[in-house]
């Protein structure tokens, strides 16, 4: 994984900084990812990111759970241990509703909360940079991203220019990694980097 440079422009006002990210976006300055203190709708729209396919996987987890109840039991009930009970039938669907429902809600529900840990990198010891630590308090957090077309001085001065009330610059690194916040340093070095 990269290390990057970052522009980190602080903003204390969400009126504020929906403005920030369209002029952000039209002037072609890439925006790394914008952290607030809670959800704000219409962010994902404004940041230009497509919709989730969550849906789409918990569907098919749920046809998993339910392919696999609705086979088991049938070859538990035909195959593996056939028992005659009251002249049923051995393919008593009505039956297995019930097993076959549970089952499917399980995968679903599971495999939907695993996956969107995976998506978002959400797991016990693993450790993603934060740009500021009080957007999780009342700071809402716009990180630009320093490519080779842009430079770091004019981003700062748009950032200012758009109501960010601090600026500074920061390296880091774009992944995760393992470990824990309390015992480990972070990986890399802020070689560089200057706080406004």
């Amino acid at each position: 994984m990269a290390v990057k440079k970052f522009v980190v422009g602080i903003f204390t006002d969400e009126e504020v900084l929906f403005p920030a990210i369209k002029k952000v976006r039209s002037a072609g300055y890439k925006i790394h990812d914008v952290y607030t203190p809670m959800p704000i709708h219409g962010m994902d729209h404004a940041l230009g990111l497509r919709e989730t396919s969550l849906h789409t996987a918990g569907f098919i987890y749920g046809i998993t759970g339910t392919t696999t109840a609705l086979s088991g039991i049938g070859w538990v009930f035909n195959s593996d241990w056939p028992v005659n009970i009251g002249g049923k039938s051995h393919f008593d669907l009505p039956a297995w509703i019930p097993i076959t429902f549970e089952l499917t809600v399980l995968f679903s529900a599971v495999g939907m909360f695993l996956t969107f840990l995976y998506i978002c990198q959400m797991a016990p010891f693993v450790r993603k940079h934060h740009f500021n630590l009080r957007s999780t308090d009342d700071q809402f957090t716009m990180v630009v991203e320093c490519t080779e077309k842009s430079n770091e001085e004019e981003i700062k001065a748009f950032l200012q220019g758009a109501g960010a009330t601090g600026i500074n610059t920061q390296v880091a690194e774009t992944g995760w990694w393992l470990g824990r916040y309390d015992k480990d340093k972070t990986p890399f070095e802020h070689k560089g980097a200057t706080l406004a």
